[in-house]
Parts: C-alpha cells; sequence; structure tokens
C-alpha cells in the first residue's frame, strides 16, 4: 500500500506513520521541510508549498501514484479545490483530516454528539472545515477518489504539548508543580476527551483502503469522557501532586486577557463530548489504549526534555487575574 501524508509531520501524523509502517506501508510525505522530524529511515520525503497551487498540482499531475492520500493540513476550501484537482483520478482513497468543531457548540439530548449530529460551528476555523468536507464529499459523489474524512478532537501526546482549561501552552502545569493554584472555568464540570497522537492515528491508518469508511465520516476520539476537574486531577497526578482549582465565569476569565484566552473562548468553555461508535463498527482496528494520566505524565515529560516547559514565575498577568479571583471570594478547591 502507497500512502502519502500531505503534512506528516504535525502531532497525529506521527502516531499515523507508526501504524501505517506497522501495516507494511510504503509512506511518502509532503511538506515544506521546516520542521525538525526525525523519520524512519524507510519514509520518504517530497519537499514543497501545498499553497503553491500550480506547483503542488504539477508535482503529483506526472509524478508518482499513491494508492492513498491523507491530508492533515488542508484548512480552506480553495486548498480542498487543489488537492481534488492533484488527486482526482490518481489515488484509491483521500483521507481528510476534519475537526468535531464543526459540529458547534450544542448539546445533543443523549450528550454525546454522533456523526450525524448538525455542523454549526461558531468558529471560521470549523466552518472552514465544513466548506472542505463539502468539497471532497462532493469529489467522492463525482467518482474523482474514495473519500474518508475524520474528524479528530483534543489530541496530544509527544512532540506536542498538553492544553489546560484555558490556553493551548498553559502555565497551569508548572503552578500546579510549585503547589500553586490554577484557574478553571465554571464549575469545572464541563465534559471533555483528550486522544492521545497514538490512538488517534490508528484510525487514520487502519481506514486506509478499508471500502467500508468510503464516503464516511467519523469521530476519532476515546471512549472516556471526563470533567475539567478529572482532567487537572490526572494530570496532576502525572506530575505528583494534586490540582488546587479556583473557579470563575468562562466571561470572566477571557475578559481579563481575551488575546490569550482564545482557546476558552472558542472551544473549551463548551462541552466537548463525542461517540467513536462507528469508527470502532467499521474499523475494529480502532481501540484506544493509552490511558490520560500515563499519556499526560509522558506527554509533559517529552515537553521539559525539549525545553518546552512554560514556567510561572514571570508570569505575572496569569497571577494577578488569579489573585482577583480570590479577593472576590473565590476558594481553592482539589480537583
Amino acid at each position: 500500500m502507497r500512502v502519502l501524508l500531505i503534512g506528516g509531520t504535525g502531532l497525529i501524523s506521527q502516531g499515523i506513520v507508526t501504524h501505517l509502517l506497522a501495516r507494511g506501508a510504503e509512506v511518502t510525505m509532503f511538506n515544506r521541510g521546516q520542521r525538525e522530524n526525525a523519520l524512519p529511515a524507510s519514509v520518504r520525503q517530497l519537499t514543497g508549498d501545498r499553497n503553491d497551487f500550480d506547483a503542488f498540482e504539477r508535482a503529483f499531475a506526472d509524478g508518482p501514484r499513491f494508492d492513498v492520500v491523507i491530508d492533515m493540513i488542508c484548512f480552506k476550501p480553495e486548498q480542498a479545490q487543489s488537492a481534488i484537482r492533484a488527486f482526482g483520478g490518481r489515488c484509491e482513497q483521500f483521507i481528510f483530516c476534519s475537526t468535531v468543531c464543526t459540529y458547534g457548540v450544542k448539546v445533543p439530548p443523549g450528550v454525546l454528539v454522533d456523526e450525524a449530529f448538525p455542523q454549526e460551528p461558531i468558529s471560521g476555523y470549523g466552518r472552514d472545515k465544513v466548506a472542505c468536507e463539502r468539497a471532497f464529499l462532493d469529489a467522492h459523489e463525482r467518482g474523482a477518489f474514495k473519500v474518508t474524512i475524520v474528524r479528530p478532537s483534543s489530541t496530544y501526546g509527544p512532540g506536542g504539548g498538553l492544553i489546560d482549561n484555558l490556553e493551548f501552552n498553559p502555565v497551569a502545569w508548572d503552578r500546579i508543580e510549585r503547589g500553586l493554584p490554577v484557574l478553571c472555568a465554571g464549575d469545572g464540570l464541563g465534559l471533555w476527551q483528550s486522544t492521545h497522537r497514538d490512538d488517534c492515528g490508528k484510525l487514520f491508518a487502519y481506514a486506509a483502503l478499508n471500502a467500508r469508511t468510503y464516503g464516511q465520516a467519523y469521530n476519532a476520539t476515546r471512549d472516556e469522557v471526563f470533567t475539567w476537574r478529572d482532567y487537572y486531577r490526572q494530570a496532576a497526578a502525572a506530575l505528583g501532586g494534586p490540582a488546587r482549582l479556583v473557579f470563575m465565569p468562562a466571561g470572566w476569565i477571557v475578559k481579563h486577557a481575551p488575546a490569550r484566552f482564545g482557546l476558552l473562548a472558542e472551544i473549551t468553555q463548551y462541552h466537548g463530548a463525542y461517540t467513536s461508535a462507528k469508527a470502532k463498527r467499521d474499523v475494529p482496528e480502532f481501540r484506544c489504549e493509552i490511558g490520560f494520566e500515563a499519556g499526560a505524565a509522558q506527554t509533559l515529560a517529552d515537553v521539559r526534555r525539549r525545553g518546552a516547559w512554560r514556567g510561572a514565575a514571570d508570569d505575572s498577568v496569569y497571577q494577578l487575574i488569579l489573585d482577583t479571583a480570590l479577593a472576590a471570594g473565590s476558594e481553592p478547591v482539589e480537583a
């Protein structure tokens, strides 16, 4: 099986490559070659910019053909149209990495969002991904190639970071390690899922040339749904201590630093709970096996090793917001 990854150096891609190679696939990556990435010797590298549409499409017009193309860095509908021109009639299957952000923020009666839930995104990112999905599904209907859509939620693992409730690159983990309280939105009972990159990568790798997945969309999340209190408690356990949370309304926190807390404003203040039952039905190899506490310990150790650990000592903005919350009467609560 010959597989091309467009992108290929990101977090989920590392998990995808691991499982593709385990399947015996021949793997090629196409990207700008600007990110350091220790590729296995068997992985071929093609260098180029997918946003130079003419050059991108020419590169594959008369170049190597692939059984499966996995697009990890398509974010805009014009990129999707370029990919359709590049690979229409030149591959068996096209797997598109979308996102659960396409669903928006409504909660179904059964709480867990499945693939039939209406797509009503609230962010430009989510709306663009929906437009890309529709372009690829239209290409599928026209017979350009077979399309499979995968919608990951929050993913983590070595090579990336571990978000908290407020931001992508948090000071929370250093504060917890120092025994300091951290902010959490609402009452900490919002629902959330986090999936290790290696578990998420299984769905992409084993959906490849799986005819049951053609024309289908799948959530790619682990089964465990936890509250933010659970999340902080398990992450803190990975660091060897407890987490003390100071609860304040999400809008109050965002108002103090809107540019900083965009993750909270658009995503994490809302429930993020999904079912991947459909994926497990059609791709039986997709089973999430890495527990969050163990995965968090692995991820945070890697963050420290890479020198990417964010210290709290000089973060006067965060400390001022937290002091204001304490002065308003909010007391730290152990997660």
